[in-house]
């Protein structure tokens, strides 16, 4: 099967080459008349969490509450 595709391509080499010019055209044309709607957001995601535990300090509430839960939003 793949012998008769390139001995048929060699044979018409110009109708091949007139096909490949027709495909690249085309192919210009679709990328040039694209429409692009949103570019993609690219930042950093950010989380932010409010925590409250009566009686403990800042510290111990970072590094007990606040951290594991925004380490596993993220």
């Amino acid at each position: 099967m793949i012998e008769k595709i390139i001995e048929w391509s060699s044979q018409n080499r110009f109708i091949v080459i007139l096909i490949y010019l027709i495909v690249i055209g085309f192919g210009i044309y679709s990328v040039i008349n694209l429409p692009v709607d949103a570019i993609p957001d690219l930042s950093e995601n950010q989380v932010i969490i409010f925590t409250e535990w009566m009686g403990r300090s800042p510290q111990i509430i970072e590094d007990q509450v606040t951290f594991p839960i925004v380490s596993g939003l993220q």
